[in-house]
């Protein structure tokens, strides 16, 4: 990309988007379409239409969702399935009729079934049941991954997809009721510190296993996709299997990622594990061969990810 493209970010508020913003700003990039919510609401065709023949954006980034957890996909999964698949449809639709040069589209690793081999590799789309937890954003996940290959086919665009294992970072939902396990367990180590609490109690064995990606090194992985030249990219993909896992490579239990999390914020009291309350998957790893054949690797460890996190949100005032 040159420096002078007009590069839109869909979702520069959220944990991705912000990374994103951050990364192409410290590169030079100066050119930088973004819009609020109230200034472009992505789920209004007209709206989208209009603003992509105004603005004329060279690449898009894709970056911008419904999201939430258990509780909100359960509660809410018309909103899910609805408002995610319109904003899809809408900006790729739209980047299709305004000549977009590139599209990256930003998915998620709930688009694998439920009961799937580990770790997760990218063939495994659309071979078995999802989760039924999250079935109805997974689907509209399903949905962008198509959109982007099937308007390759028909229209030969260049829309690429990236399906990042789980994030955290600058930016995190730190929300009591809804955030995940990092910001979550970050927020309730805090406070005991704060308060010299004697223990903290994890939900679960703790031997559950799952896979962490900074999302500083998940927004390097995405612009390494969408700059990666055509030729080296479909030499790793296929039209119908298009799709790239991010993600480390590598898994912890949720122990060992709680261990270092008391190390990193300072806790000194005792870690004990509720084991009455459910573990969820045993086990969440991605297959990142695919993108390791095409020369990109995470940099950023759990440890050194975690310590920038407390951080920025101790430094914010977020704890």
């Amino acid at each position: 990309m040159d420096l002078k493209d007009k590069i839109y970010i869909a979702g520069h508020r959220g944990l991705v988007g912000s990374a994103i913003v951050r990364q192409l700003e410290s590169r030079g990039f100066t050119n930088l379409l973004i819009r609020t919510h109230k200034e472009l609401d992505l789920t209004n065709q007209v709206q989208v239409q209009t603003f992509f023949k105004q603005e004329k954006p060279d690449y898009v980034i894709l970056a911008a969702a419904k999201v939430g957890g258990i509780h909100a996909n359960n509660t809410y999964p018309a909103d899910f399935i609805y408002q995610n698949m319109m904003i899809e449809a809408n900006v790729i639709n739209s980047a299709y009729e305004n000549k977009v040069k590139r599209l990256l589209f930003l998915g998620s690793t709930c688009i694998y079934p439920r009961a799937v081999e580990q770790p997760m590799r990218e063939e495994a789309i659309l071979t078995d049941v999802l989760e039924s937890t999250n079935e109805p954003y997974a689907l509209a996940k399903i949905a962008g991954i198509k959109l982007c290959e099937s308007y390759n086919r028909q229209y030969s665009t260049d829309f690429r997809s990236v399906m990042p294992t789980n994030l955290y970072g600058i930016n995190d939902n730190f929300h009591p009721e809804n955030s995940h396990v990092i910001p979550a367990l970050m927020q309730r180590f805090h406070q005991a510190k704060i308060n010299n609490d004697a223990e903290v109690v994890v939900w679960g064995t703790g031997n559950a296993m799952r896979e962490f990606l900074y999302v500083d090194d998940m927004a390097e992985a995405s612009l390494f996709v969408l700059e990666l030249n055509e030729k080296d990219y479909q030499a790793n993909t296929k039209p119908m299997l298009s799709h790239i896992n991010v993600g480390t490579g590598k898994d912890v239990t949720i122990r060992e990622m709680a261990e270092t999390m008391r190390q990193v914020v300072g806790f000194e009291g005792k870690l004990t594990f509720n084991s009455t309350k459910s573990d969820g998957s045993p086990r969440k790893l991605i297959d990142v061969s695919r993108l390791s054949n095409m020369g990109w690797k995470y940099s950023i460890d759990l440890e050194e990810g975690l310590k920038k996190t407390y951080k920025w949100y101790f430094n914010q005032g977020k704890l």
